[in-house]
């Protein structure tokens, strides 16, 4: 005589789910959200900034230049370059000179560019502006 088999189901009611599927659906990032994190992108600030020494150079180099005919942006467009903001579409801007580049030091992925008067260090693949240096070029 065999011994018939019993087995327990339980039985779990969907509505006492949702809220915990609602809550851990805004936990967890959609993959958009994912990319850009990975990317620095909404949600994660990246500091950069040159360094008192880096900033000491630069401003020596230009001191040490002859003058140049460069002329200062419209007061309104200055006003735009402001560090974590994109440049102004349109601007002129110029990559700065080679000997300047080969005395100074900046990270993956930065530039320095020139800008009217003022010297920035721009992050190339967004032209974020990640530091500022007013009145160098004269």
């Amino acid at each position: 005589m065999s011994v018939p088999e019993r087995t327990m189901t339980r039985s779990v009611s969907t509505g006492a789910l949702t809220p915990l599927l609602v809550v851990l659906a805004l936990l967890v990032p959609t993959a958009d959200e994912a990319a850009a994190q990975s990317r620095g992108g909404p949600g994660v600030t990246v500091s950069v900034e040159l360094s008192t020494d880096v900033e000491a150079r630069i401003r020596d180099f230009y001191a040490s230049r002859p003058a140049v005919e460069a002329q200062a942006l419209p007061p309104g467009i200055r006003r735009r370059l402001e560090r974590g903001k994109a440049l102004p579409p349109g601007i002129a801007k110029k990559t700065a000179p080679a000997e300047l580049r080969s005395r100074v030091e900046v990270p993956a992925g930065y530039e320095i560019v020139e800008v009217g008067l003022d010297v920035l260090l721009v992050e190339v693949a967004t032209s974020i502006v990640h530091d500022v240096l007013m009145d160098v070029i004269r």
